[in-house]
């Protein structure tokens, strides 16, 4: 009996041994796949892909701004930080400098929205915009603008332009759902000939009754896909993000 008992504590020693190396070999495995993100700052963005290539990861531009102090085509800011130790093939974000604003933000007011995304881009900017309707106006006009005309301090090379509907009789302006009761919100959708998708039901639309069950009782809606006051179509789908 004892030669089987001491037998045994020896066979679990063994394992508790085995198990430690197991463990310790996995922790040295893993800690050896990760890599110290090198300091981007100041470096071209050819040279910040060939720093991260080298250190095996990925460079990733994701914004673009404006700026008096780095030159254009240099790493403004990076993510995750210099330094950060992260597994290889990670991702590494950075911003890139368009070098200081040479020009000013062009005056596309009262020009068609066409007409003005056009001017816009000619001065080698994005456009982004917004349709709302607005009673009394030309249709297609742009009626606003951010930056405004003529501005010289633009950070983010984007120019916000806001136009009115065209009298398109097959096209609506998207209400604004956002803090209402999802049931109501379905039900206006619906009524629109608009379909629900989002995050009721990632795999396609909802009926008003569909949503009413699987939203939660009285989920309301907290972001809205298009938003409000741009132009849409009936069919066009209509994705919400609601409370839970």
């Amino acid at each position: 009996m004892r030669r089987f008992i001491r037998s045994a504590m020896l066979g679990l020693l063994l394992i508790l041994v085995g198990l430690s190396s197991a463990l310790t070999a996995m922790r040295f495995a893993i800690h050896g796949r990760e890599v110290k993100v090198p300091n981007l700052a100041g470096l071209t963005v050819p040279q910040a892909d060939g720093a991260l290539s080298a250190a095996g990861m990925t460079l990733d531009v994701e914004e673009r701004f404006f700026s008096s102090t780095i030159p254009q085509g240099s790493v403004v800011s990076q993510v995750p930080a210099a330094g950060s130790n992260v597994r290889r093939g990670w991702h590494v974000r950075v911003a890139e400098s368009l070098g200081a604003q040479r020009e000013p933000v062009p005056n596309v007011i009262g020009q068609s929205g066409r007409a003005g995304e056009i001017n816009v881009q000619r001065r080698g900017l994005e456009v982004a915009t917004a349709i709302v309707h607005l009673p009394g106006l030309p249709p297609d006009q742009v009626v606003a603008q951010s930056p405004p005309p003529d501005s010289r301090v633009m950070v983010s090379p984007k120019v916000n332009l806001l136009i009115t509907a065209t009298e398109d009789a097959h096209s609506l302006i998207m209400p604004d759902f956002t803090g209402h009761r999802v049931t109501e919100a379905a039900k206006s959708i619906a009524d629109a000939g608009l379909k629900l998708g989002g995050s009721l039901n990632p795999a396609g639309a909802l009926s008003p009754s569909d949503a009413a069950q699987k939203a939660p009782p009285g989920a309301t809606v907290l972001h809205q896909s298009p938003s409000a006051g741009q132009r849409i179509s009936p069919g066009d789908v209509v994705t919400l993000e609601v409370s839970q």
